[in-house]
């Protein structure tokens, strides 16, 4: 038979052990919920950085083609490159 001495030792060590789990899975849990809101922020800020982008080019296309309705972006399927032209001597 072990001593009692022995199994307050092993059960000491197995609760401080599994207290100590708990806290640092809280603290890892802490620093990936941060890290987590931050990537969604940095995220939601480039989308509206891309947003604004592709509104800024529509009015310059707008103002630039007018209401012809002419394809103005190259990699466009409808693109065709002597409409793209004939708007420019109107």
């Amino acid at each position: 038979m072990v001593s009692p001495v022995v199994n307050v030792v092993r059960y000491s060590a197995l609760v401080g052990g599994i207290g100590y789990g708990v806290v640092h899975r809280r603290t890892l849990q802490k620093r990936e919920d941060a890290r987590a809101i931050a990537a969604e922020k940095k995220h939601q800020e480039q989308l509206k950085v891309q947003a604004q982008k592709e509104k800024d080019q529509s009015i310059i296309a707008s103002v630039r083609g007018g209401a012809g309705g002419v394809v103005t972006n190259p990699e466009d399927p409808k693109f065709d490159l002597e409409k793209y032209i004939a708007s420019f001597d109107k």
